[in-house]
C-alpha cells in the first residue's frame, strides 16, 4: 500500500537524518527535508520505498542518480553526501542524502507573478547553460533530460540581476556512451521533453530543447503542454518579443534534431548575437557587390567570384605535355603532315593561351549562382548568362540539414610571414557541400543571416 506522508515525519535513518517535511512526491518515489543530526545542518534526502508502487526500473534510475550525483563537483548542482539501504518495521528501501538549497523553484517564482524582462531571460538563460555545458562536457556525457521549472532553482535575487540558478532533480540522468550515442528509457515531463525522447532516444541537444519550453513558460506564465501547437512544435504565445529572441527560442524547440540547436556552444553563440543579428538582417553592407533575391518560395544569390577558375600551373604543364605528343606524331608521319608543322607547334601554346584568358574573364565577370528553392538546391559557375558546369550537383530541398560559417586562418609566403583569413559558407545537404566565399565578414554575416532565416537553420560557427 501507498504511504502517508505523516509516516515519514520524525523518522530517523541511519540513526542521523531526521525527516521534517516533504519537499515533493513521484510514483514510488519521496523527497523530504531532513535534519542531519551530526552536522545539525538541513539536507534533502530522496526516498525509494518498496511498496506495491515500486518497479526494478525505479531502482536503476535512483542508483544512477547517486552514482552520478558522486561525480559531478558544480556549485550550480546539489552535492552528494550520502547513500544507504534503510530497514524500518514499516518502512523499506534506499535513500539518497544532497546537500539542501533554500530556494524557490522557478515555477514558484513565476506563479506568484513574477515576469522577466529579456535582459532577465538572457541571464537566466546563460547560467542554465553553463550548467548543461558542464554535463554535457562529461565524458560520457551526462543529459538531465528533466529539465523544468520546477527542477530550477532561483536564489538571491539582488538588483537587476536575476540571482544564483541551481538546477536539481537528476531522478531521470542519463550518462550517454559515445558508442550508443543515445538511450532507450522513456522519462522526463510532458510538454518540456522533445519528441526524440518520446522514442525513446536522447541526446546533448535534448536538454537544450527542454530549456526552451521552460523559457516559453517563464516568459508566457503557461505550460507548454497547455499551449496551441502547429505539427508538435509549440507556438509561441506573446508578440512583445524581439525577432532575435523570437527565433533563438524557435531554433532551440525545433522538433527536428536537424533544425535545432545541436549544442550548448552553438546556442550559447546565437544567444551572445541576437542583437547582432536583427541589425545585420535588416540590409546588406554597403558597397557590397552581391546581389539577393528573396522571396516566398525561393531565395537566389550572385556572387562576384573573385577567383581564377583555373591555377596558372595548370596552363603551364599542358604546354609541357601536349608539345611533346605533337613533335611525336610528325616525326612517325614525316612529310604528310610536315605541312602542319607550324600549327603543330603553336597549338599547345594557343591553349594555354586560352586558359589565361578564360582565366582573366572568369576573374573579371564570374559569378557564384546559388538558387534554392522549395524543391531543390542548385550552385553554378556563370559569365553573364552562360553557366559553366555545376559546382555541386542539385541535391532537394529537404536534403538540407545544416548552415556553416568557416573561419580559416593560414601562413603564406616564402617566410610564412603573411597571415590571412578565408572566410566561407557551406550549406549542407547530406554528404554534398555548397560554399559561398567573401573577403568581407559583413557580406557572410548578412548572407548568413538571410540564408539561415529562409532555411530555419541555426548557424554553426
Amino acid at each position: 500500500m501507498q504511504n502517508s506522508a505523516a509516516e515519514f515525519i520524525g523518522q530517523v535513518l541511519c540513526d542521523r537524518y531526521q525527516i521534517e517535511k516533504q519537499l515533493g512526491q513521484k510514483t514510488g518515489r519521496r523527497t523530504f527535508l531532513a535534519i542531519d543530526l551530526q552536522t545539525e545542518l538541513p539536507v534533502v534526502i530522496k526516498l525509494l520505498i518498496f511498496n506495491n508502487e515500486f518497479i526494478w526500473d525505479d531502482l536503476k534510475l535512483f542508483e544512477r542518480e547517486a552514482e552520478t550525483l558522486k561525480h559531478l563537483d558544480l556549485p550550480a548542482i546539489p552535492r552528494y553526501l550520502d547513500y544507504f539501504e534503510f530497514d524500518l518495521p514499516k518502512l523499506k528501501g534506499f535513500a539518497l542524502v544532497q546537500t539542501y538549497i533554500d530556494a524557490p523553484s522557478l515555477e514558484e517564482v513565476v506563479s506568484s507573478g513574477r515576469r522577466f524582462t529579456e535582459s532577465d531571460l538572457q541571464e537566466f538563460a546563460t547560467s542554465v547553460l553553463d550548467i548543461l555545458d558542464y554535463l554535457h562536457s562529461l565524458q560520457p556525457p551526462v543529459i538531465h533530460r528533466d529539465l523544468k521549472p520546477s527542477n530550477i532553482l532561483l536564489a538571491n535575487r539582488s538588483g537587476n540581476s536575476i540571482g544564483e540558478v541551481y538546477l536539481v532533480d537528476f531522478g531521470s540522468v542519463q550518462n550517454v556512451a559515445a558508442k550508443d550515442g543515445g538511450t532507450m528509457t522513456v522519462v522526463g515531463t510532458y510538454g518540456y521533453m522533445p519528441m526524440e525522447q518520446f522514442g525513446g532516444k536522447t541526446v546533448p541537444a535534448s536538454d537544450l530543447y527542454s530549456l526552451g519550453a521552460t523559457l516559453i513558460y517563464t516568459i508566457s506564465g503557461t505550460h507548454p503542454a497547455d499551449l496551441p501547437q502547429d505539427d508538435g512544435k509549440i507556438q509561441l504565445p506573446v508578440n512583445n518579443l524581439s525577432k532575435g529572441w523570437r527565433r533563438w527560442l524557435e531554433t532551440i524547440t525545433e522538433v527536428s534534431l536537424k533544425k535545432r540547436f545541436p549544442d550548448v556552444s552553438t546556442a550559447k553563440l546565437a544567444l551572445a548575437r541576437l542583437d547582432e543579428s536583427d541589425s545585420i538582417v535588416r540590409e546588406k553592407p554597403y558597397g557590397s557587390k552581391i546581389v539577393l533575391n528573396k522571396q516566398a518560395d525561393a531565395i537566389e544569390i550572385f556572387i562576384p567570384d573573385r577567383r581564377f577558375p583555373i591555377q596558372w600551373r595548370v596552363a603551364f604543364i599542358v604546354s609541357l605535355f601536349i608539345l611533346p605528343i605533337q613533335f611525336t606524331l610528325t616525326v612517325l608521319f614525316g612529310f604528310y603532315i610536315f605541312i602542319s608543322i607550324p600549327l603543330t607547334i603553336l597549338s599547345p601554346q594557343l591553349l594555354a593561351f586560352a586558359l589565361v584568358i578564360y582565366n582573366f574573364i572568369y576573374y573579371f565577370f564570374g559569378k557564384l549562382h546559388l538558387k534554392i528553392t522549395k524543391n531543390r538546391i542548385s550552385f553554378h559557375k556563370r559569365i553573364g548568362i552562360f553557366q559553366f558546369g555545376r559546382q555541386t550537383p542539385t541535391s532537394p530541398y529537404l536534403n538540407i540539414d545544416r548552415l556553416v560559417y568557416r573561419l580559416k586562418s593560414q601562413l603564406q609566403g616564402e617566410k610564412k610571414a603573411l597571415f590571412t583569413t578565408t572566410k566561407e559558407i557551406v550549406i549542407h545537404a547530406g554528404v554534398r557541400e555548397y560554399r559561398i566565399h567573401s573577403n568581407s565578414e559583413a557580406e557572410c554575416e548578412w548572407l548568413l543571416a538571410e540564408l539561415s532565416e529562409y532555411l530555419d537553420l541555426p548557424v554553426n560557427r
